[in-house]
């Protein structure tokens, strides 16, 4: 058995030495392939062929290297490409290269966090375009909610940003704000209404807007069932009565739901228990969030404020309205620093003029006793005493004839160009550091040395103060030094003499302005002269008998700057700089509310209100919801309608309903699929005669195309000759003008309009809205007649 054992063990080794050199072969050639993957820029496969490599051999360091370095350049190369196709808006394309990556880096973060960018772009993308289909609309309620919800997530959003402004503007202009009181009973804020009450109970008031309006209101156990009020209010709106009277009276309302309100006295206590409160988190990009919580603070006296400075965040709690206040200032204040880019040329001229003319004569004569011959060159004083000319040697000093004329221009230039935001040092040094060594001993001996560093070159420090009127004020220190002598202390140690130019100074340029600053100057002039005594002093002659040396230097630091502003703080609009803010005891309540006596813009006539001439019946009718506003009449607390030619009173509030209203109603599919055309009708009633009726209409653009508009037969009802006029004013909005040309008008119900749609191939599903916004239905000669706005039409787009 061992015999057989020691048979087959040379066998197995040389298998098992056969599959090493195998898998290396293997490990070789993905490596050599993955090489030439990566020199054709496929890195994809490159990776592939690396990690195959190293796999078959994991002991390889080069194969894992060769592995991560071009996992690396491949995530970098991808994410790049990623980020750019966002900035073009293509997020299907930045999401298929951030799937590469996570391909190939699973847990890579800038991948995630750009996958969730896209999917908040898209829904981002989503609210604009309800947005926008809610300015089509003339909703800016929904609008503003829709903008600002993008905003709250994304504050540099500047298409949210300028749809949001739009939206308070026409909301303020039409005086349907009312903050997030508003908001549920928008509607019902709109409709008109005109109201004279005097020493009326308030129960009785309430009840009278509650009959006109729809609205709900539960009045708190602690107002006074006593209570009276008197108001009176022509052309007016919910909105505005309903603010009057609870001004007069020192009441607040808290809205329950969208057709409820809570009435209670406007008292601490009842703020504290009723008041509603929200919660609101401002994320700052550039304020500092401990100055943005002062502010709020001292102008809102709010109620609780949380600040985290490691988030720069602030948390604020307390009313909507005053919420909605907070929000506005913090958009002011949330700008970014305004920063310059400082151009500078920093040049140090040096010239040097030397001029060496003339001839140096010798100026001196050495004489050396010479030794007598034989004494070894020694000079002994025997020698001394034979002396004599000839034992006497003599040494004459060279002449030089000297024409010298040299000069020399040295620049020394420094271009720096530094970015600096507003109020902030910024500093450059073009130099060297020179180490100083400082001993210190102590009494016992001891010997410590310190090295200290000073600072040589060209130090500047600039500190920038930029303006709204794009000016900057420079405050600028200029320091050119150079090290002039080096001085050795007894103790050996070199110290540094050093030579000092200073300029400080406050600038104040424009945009683009440059500005030099020069006479920074060291003016040096040596003259010498090497003359023969006496003859060397004559006129013209004295030229042959010395030489005249002129040296002069001058050194001049010119220094110029260039501000460019890169970044200013732009001056906000007027409405963010001055808008209503309630009042000091209530901050932010009603500050948005319409003005009194001005009916909401959008909104239908009264049509309780009729023209001059026209009469109503004093027939007793309960006001239904949806229908047209009360116009009660109160001397002594009774109430009626009130109206050019009306007269007729009542003993008790009621509600009369005039007779002949016109009315409208569609016919339309329910659900709609995208790429399908769609047929809509416009249907009028009336029972009196009408001769025309423009309307305006509005629908997304986004989800539908208008492909054609044609005429219903209702106003050519017997013969009688009608015009038809179409008018596509802006996008998603269609205006229509059917009239009579001749005839006595139409009457009954019929189809006024046809509308041919075809669904947008794109378009977002789930449920859009045709809305009818306004029609004026006049009768024979003009006289307007009063009429009931249908509902917006829903449709439900299908894939």
């Amino acid at each position: 058995m061992i015999v057989a054992l020691a048979h087959r063990l040379p066998h197995a080794i040389a298998c098992l030495l056969v599959a090493v050199v195998l898998a290396g072969c293997a490990a070789q050639s993905a490596y050599r392939e993955g090489q030439a993957r990566l020199t054709e820029g496929k890195l994809a496969e490159a990776i592939e062929r690396f990690e195959q490599a190293s796999r078959i051999e994991p002991g390889s360091a080069e194969y894992r290297i060769a592995y991560l370095r071009t996992r690396d350049r491949l995530v970098a190369d991808r994410l790049a490409e990623a980020e750019q196709a966002r900035e073009r808006g293509q997020v299907e394309q930045a999401e298929h290269l951030y799937r590469q990556v996570l391909q190939v880096s699973s847990a890579n973060e800038r991948a995630l966090s750009g996958l969730r960018l896209s999917d908040h772009r898209r829904r981002w993308d989503r609210l604009m375009r309800e947005a926008d289909s809610a300015v089509q609309r003339s909703d800016w309620e929904l609008a503003r909610t829709r903008a600002r919800a993008v905003l709250t997530e994304n504050p540099s959003d500047r298409r949210a940003a300028d749809l949001l402004q739009r939206a308070n503007e026409a909301i303020e202009k039409a005086g349907a704000g009312g903050g997030s009181r508003g908001q549920a009973l928008a509607a019902a804020y709109r409709k008109p209404i005109s109201i004279e009450f005097r020493d009326t109970p308030l129960k009785t008031v309430f009840e009278m807007i509650s009959r006109s309006s729809g609205l709900n209101f539960v009045l708190d156990k602690d107002l006074r069932a006593d209570q009276k009020s008197s108001i009176f209010l022509r052309n007016s709106t919910i909105e505005s009565a309903l603010k009057m009277l609870l001004l007069s009276n020192q009441l607040d309302m808290r809205v329950l739901d969208a057709n409820s309100v809570l009435v209670f006295p406007n008292t601490a206590a009842k703020q504290k228990d009723l008041q509603e409160l929200s919660v609101r988190t401002f994320y700052l990009a550039n304020a500092d969030a401990k100055t943005v919580a002062a502010t709020l603070k001292s102008l809102l006296k709010l109620r609780d404020a949380v600040v985290d400075e490691k988030l720069n965040l602030v948390i604020v709690r307390d009313t909507p309205e005053t919420l909605r206040i907070a929000e506005r200032i913090v958009a002011v204040h949330d700008v970014p620093e305004a920063e310059v880019m400082l151009e500078v040329e920093i040049l140090e001229i040096k010239r040097t003029r030397l001029l060496d003319l003339g001839i140096r004569w010798p100026d001196q004569i050495t004489l050396t006793p010479l030794a007598a011959a034989g004494s070894a060159g020694t000079l002994t004083l025997n020698d001394l005493r034979h002396i004599n000319s000839s034992a006497i040697g003599a040494a004459v000093g060279s002449g030089t004839i000297v024409a010298k004329k040299t000069d020399s221009d040295a620049n020394i230039l420094a271009n720096p160009r530094i970015r600096a935001r507003n109020r902030e040092k910024a500093k450059i040094h073009i130099g060297e550091r020179v180490p100083n060594i400082t001993t210190t001993s102590t009494s016992t001996g001891f010997v410590s040395e310190s090295v200290n560093y000073v600072d040589v070159g060209l130090k500047l420090d600039v500190e920038p103060t930029v303006y709204l009127d794009n000016e900057v004020a420079i405050k600028i220190t200029l320091e050119v030094s150079n090290i002039i002598n080096q001085i050795q202390t007894k103790s050996g140690t070199l110290a540094y003499q050093l030579g000092t130019r200073t300029a400080s100074t406050v600038l104040r340029l424009r945009d683009g302005e440059n500005q030099v600053l020069a006479g920074l100057i060291n003016d040096e002039d040596r003259r010498t002269a090497n003359k023969v005594p006496g003859v060397g002093e004559l006129p013209v002659l004295g030229r042959l008998f010395g030489s005249q040396a002129a040296d002069g230097a001058k050194t001049e630091i010119v220094l110029s700057i260039t501000p460019r502003v890169l970044r200013n703080v732009q001056r906000p609009s007027a409405d963010q700089q001055e808008f209503e803010s309630g009042t000091e005891s209530n901050v932010g309540a009603w500050s948005n509310g319409a003005a009194v006596g001005v009916v909401t813009a959008g909104t239908a006539p009264s049509a309780s209100a009729p023209s001059s001439g026209d009469s109503v019946s004093g027939t007793r009718a309960s006001l239904q919801p949806g229908s047209s506003s009360v116009v009660p009449l109160s001397p002594g607390g009774t109430a009626g309608i009130s109206g050019p030619g009306v007269a007729t009173t009542f003993a008790e509030p009621a509600a009369v309903v005039a007779s002949g209203s016109v009315g409208a109603r569609w016919q339309a599919p329910a659900v709609a699929r995208r790429g399908e055309a769609v047929t809509m009708n416009l249907l009028l009633s009336s029972d009196q005669a009408l001769s025309s009726v423009p309307l305006l209409l509005a629908f997304d653009p986004l989800v539908f195309q208008l492909l054609e508009v044609v005429e219903g037969d209702w106003l050519r009802q017997g013969g009688a000759t009608a015009t038809f006029g179409t008018e596509v004013t802006t996008a998603g909005q269609l205006r229509l003008a059917p009239a009579q040309v001749r005839g006595e008008g139409a009457k009954g119900q019929g189809v006024v309009a046809t509308m041919h749609f075809k669904v947008v191939s794109d378009a977002p599903t789930g449920e859009t809205r045709i809305l009818l916004q306004s029609m004026s239905p006049l009768g024979p000669g003009g006289r307007a007649l009063p009429f009931t706005l249908p509902p917006a039409l829903a449709v439900t787009i299908a894939e």
